[in-house]
């Protein structure tokens, strides 16, 4: 009996990991990318508890404390209205990562089944959808943004509407490209001989096998919105003052930069480190999901 049961314990398969917690394992080895993970996870963080978190209100002002440098009472200094910086930094996370995260969502929405359906479809739809693609990428990706801010008005809403739909072709073609790929696998004719449908085969075999790229590109994008978002802000066409906002806080601070250059330097870091741990962490998990990787 005791012979028989190491033949049978070899003869059972070993379950091998999935490539989710493959890539799991293989991002983990790679401290960069897990340092702007932890990075991030603070910045949201920040962002949900910001009115735990913040030490001031931050449209409060102080009249008597106006441009004062970083102490023990205001640690980044005060603004032009005696507004704190501190918390005006925190509370201006919410707007950049709501920028980040609501136009790469509205990008992944639109961008996705149009280039999936460029892709499967092929023929004249693909033509026209690539045609149309090129078109809009032929303009650079903050001048097609800036110029549907101001046609939309000036508004943190409308700034997010405008970075979704400028970082909408990247993901089209992005999208397109990885069908192509994946459509001529073995599975999916196998799918399509046994009488699926094509939206069947399109949603079910042909989708999943997608989003690691696309998983990827919406980090990397994420960290490209951040900055749009205070692009716009700082020309005046995202978050409106008094409401906190990195952008608009250079804005400001370009006016002060010689008496109190505080009031540049701390919403200028926040947004420098945001926007490099999102590419630290994207091109972490470019590394980690790729298949070629062992």
């Amino acid at each position: 009996m005791s012979a028989v049961l190491p033949a049978v314990a070899a003869s059972q398969p070993v379950l091998e990991a999935g490539p989710w917690r493959r890539g799991w394992r293989r991002l983990y080895r790679r401290r960069a990318a897990l340092a702007g993970l932890v990075v991030v996870v603070l910045f949201v963080l920040m962002a949900v508890f910001a009115p735990w978190v913040s030490p001031f209100d931050p449209l409060a002002t102080n009249w008597s404390a106006i441009r004062q440098a970083p102490s023990a009472a205001h640690w980044f200094g005060t603004d032009e209205l005696g507004r704190d910086v501190l918390s005006r930094v925190i509370w201006g996370t919410r707007a950049s990562l709501s920028a980040g995260v609501v136009s790469v969502s509205i990008s992944l929405l639109l961008g996705v089944p149009i280039g999936l359906a460029a892709g499967y479809l092929g023929g004249l739809t693909d033509a026209l959808i690539s045609r149309m693609t090129d078109a809009f990428l032929s303009c650079p990706f903050l001048i097609l943004a800036i110029a549907l801010a101001a046609f939309l008005g000036p508004s943190l809403t409308n700034a997010m509407i405008a970075i979704g739909v400028s970082t909408t072709p990247v993901f089209v073609r992005l999208t397109r490209a990885q069908v192509l790929n994946v459509k001529v696998e073995d599975y999916i004719e196998a799918a399509r001989a046994v009488g699926n449908s094509p939206l069947r085969i399109a949603w079910r075999h042909v989708m999943p096998n997608v989003l690691a790229p696309l998983i990827v590109q919406a980090t990397l994008a994420i960290a490209a919105a951040v900055i749009a978002e205070a692009s716009l802000s700082f020309l005046g066409l995202g978050q409106q003052p008094p409401a906190p906002s990195w952008g608009s806080m250079l804005n400001t601070a370009k006016d002060y930069i010689d008496n109190a250059p505080w009031m540049g330097i701390w919403p200028g870091a926040a947004i420098f480190l945001l926007v490099l741990s999102f590419n630290l962490l994207g091109d972490g998990l470019r590394d980690a999901l790729d298949p070629r990787q062992r």
